[in-house]
Parts: C-alpha cells; sequence; structure tokens
C-alpha cells in the first residue's frame, strides 16, 4: 500500500539519513532491545519495589501524558484546558520519548484522514491481509514505519493550530531537555531514596530505560494490534478494533473502535465494562475547573454507528449498553 504521503506533496516532508537513523535507534532498536537486556538483570539482582514504585509512577505519567495531552488534548481538542494543566500534560507526553507534540499529532491526524487506506503511515494492512503479509504489515505498523518511511507528516499542513501556539512551540525547541529529563529523573528519585549511586544506577535502568521501552511497545500496540484484532461494534471506514488487554495497558486507549468513529469525543471506553481511566481523569480535570468544553459521548450518534448485523443478537445487547452507560462522562 504505498502511502499518498511517499508520493510527496503539501502533506509530508522528505526525511533525511541521519533523522532516519536516529529513528532506528531510538524508537526500533532500543525498545527492542532493553527489554530483552532487563531479563538476566532481573535474573542477576532482582528488582525491588522501589525500583518497581519508581517504574509504575513514571510508567503511568508517560502512559496518561500520551493518551490525555498528545492524543486527546492536542491532537483531536476532546477538550480544552487551563494554561497549567495544558503545560503539566505536554510535559508528561513527551515524557514518553516519542517525540515532540507537534510530529506526533502530526502523524495521528494524517493516520485518521487515511487509516487502513492509501496514505496512512502505520497500517498493519499495508501488505495485504493473509498470512506472511499481515505479519509483515503489524511489524511495519508496530516499529517498522519509523524507519521505512522516506517521508514524514507536515506540521505546517497537519498542525498549523499548534504551531501557532507560543508554549508548544517552546516546548518543541525544548523537548531534548525534556528527553533527558525522562531519564533523569527515576535516577535522581532512586538516588536520594536509597542515598547511594547504587539506587540511582537501578532506578535508571527500570524507571528509565525499561520504563520508557514498555511505553513504546504498549503505546504502537493500538497502531498494529487495535487495527488487526479485536471487536468492532460500531461500523467505521477502517479496521479499528477494541481489544480489552491493549486498553487496560494504555489506560483506554485500546477501546480504538469508537474512538475512529467519533475521533474528538473525550471518552473511548463507552459501552458497559470499558473502563478508560483517561476519560475518568479528564472528568475529575472537569470537575476541579481545570478542564472545560469537554465533548462527551452522545447516545443517539452512539446509537446511530452501531454496526449493521441486524440478525446478530449481540447488536441488541451493545444497544442495551448504550442506554445502560454509553452516553456522557465516566459515571
Amino acid at each position: 500500500m504505498p502511502g499518498r504521503a511517499e508520493a510527496g506533496g503539501a502533506e509530508t516532508v522528505p526525511v533525511t539519513t541521519g533523522r532516519r537513523a536516529a529513528y532506528l535507534v531510538v524508537l526500533i532498536v532500543l525498545p527492542v532491545l532493553l527489554p530483552a537486556l532487563a531479563i538476566p538483570a532481573a535474573w542477576g539482582w532482582g528488582v525491588g519495589p522501589r525500583d518497581l514504585v519508581i517504574a509504575v509512577v513514571m510508567y503511568l505519567v508517560s502512559i496518561f501524558g500520551i493518551a490525555i495531552g498528545y492524543h486527546r488534548l492536542f491532537t483531536h481538542r476532546s477538550f480544552k484546558a487551563n494554561r497549567p494543566l495544558r503545560l503539566a500534560l505536554m510535559l508528561a507526553g513527551g515524557m514518553a520519548v516519542e517525540g515532540s507534540v507537534t510530529l506526533w499529532a502530526a502523524e495521528h491526524r494524517r493516520h485518521h484522514k487515511y487509516a487502513d487506506r492509501e496514505g496512512d503511515p502505520h497500517s498493519p494492512w499495508r501488505y495485504g491481509d493473509s498470512g506472511l503479509a499481515l505479519l509483515r504489515g503489524m511489524l511495519h505498523a508496530h516499529i517498522g514505519w519509523f524507519y521505512t518511511a522516506r517521508r514524514r507528516s507536515s506540521r505546517a499542513h497537519w498542525v498549523p493550530d499548534l504551531l501557532a501556539d507560543p508554549d508548544v512551540r517552546r516546548f518543541d525547541a525544548a523537548y531534548p531537555l525534556v528527553v533527558l529529563l525522562s531519564f533523569a529523573l527515576p535516577a535522581a528519585v532512586g538516588g536520594l531514596w536509597s542515598m547511594s549511586w547504587a539506587g540511582a544506577w537501578s532506578a535508571f535502568v527500570w524507571g528509565g530505560l525499561v520504563r520508557y521501552a514498555v511505553v513504546h511497545h504498549v503505546t504502537w500496540s493500538v497502531n498494529s494490534i487495535a487495527h488487526t484484532f479485536g471487536e468492532r461494534p460500531f461500523r467505521t471506514r477502517d479496521r479499528s478494533s477494541n481489544v480489552r488487554w491493549v486498553a487496560m495497558l494504555t489506560l483506554g486507549e485500546g477501546w480504538h473502535n469508537w474512538h475512529h468513529v467519533e475521533p474528538a469525543c473525550a471518552r473511548h471506553g463507552v459501552l458497559k465494562g470499558q473502563l478508560d481511566p483517561s476519560a475518568r481523569l479528564i472528568r475529575w480535570f472537569e470537575r476541579a475547573g481545570w478542564a472545560h468544553d469537554v465533548r462527551w459521548p452522545r447516545s443517539g450518534r452512539l446509537a446511530g454507528r452501531l454496526a449493521a448485523r441486524t440478525t446478530d443478537p449481540a447488536r441488541g445487547r451493545v444497544a442495551d449498553q448504550i442506554a445502560d452507560r454509553g452516553a456522557g462522562p465516566p459515571s
């Protein structure tokens, strides 16, 4: 599936060889290598409770930063936030080390326009829909596209609203420092907590390196897994699906089917049993007065986009779930 982006034009810009090499190391090689190296490390000196606490906190900050900040706030404008919250969410998203907010949002907006069609930067269906072709496509969607793409999304085309924001421009300029902070912070906390260099080093390994690798694989599983497997209760033009374990790891992002119906909706898990911690946190922000103009789902819109499988008894159950709890903010 040769993407429209690779044909040139205002939507994309060429990527230099040096930048592609950096993507290869930072976004492909290290996220694969670091978890493998962590296994003998865990076997050798183990993982203490201090390192687990630091790693889990850093994981939650990173995933919430991507899910609520980079994704729902800056990319899709699902809600508005006061300036301190915007800055905090932007910083938390940057701690995931997935790129500047403008580039992340530009790639994702292009993905939504061309989802699973020509022009999608990371569709798992790029090479076909069976056997090795699909396996190759899933690898492409998960991490391969970072290196194979000769062109990336043009920020001037896709995110002019973000480029016009002085805070976003300053954040993009300071992004290398944010990356440094993402690894220095757990090391500093571990060192001060244990009052030792050994504690700083182990926290750097687990709360910095391993956490960063796990965050990447969890995030990109939405591109690869949740566009290949899972349930699709709502009609879409693409193959976006709901995968429960992906949703749990991504704090709600794996309820991907409804998200592709209504990208600007602040809540992705709209059916009974679909826990969406990111939507709940947005609701808490709203109640505190830090967020406003939140775009919650509407029951009429939900019912209108149910997959047209009139002979499937599951359709009636989904309709009941919509009536039960689908509309509005998390209860």
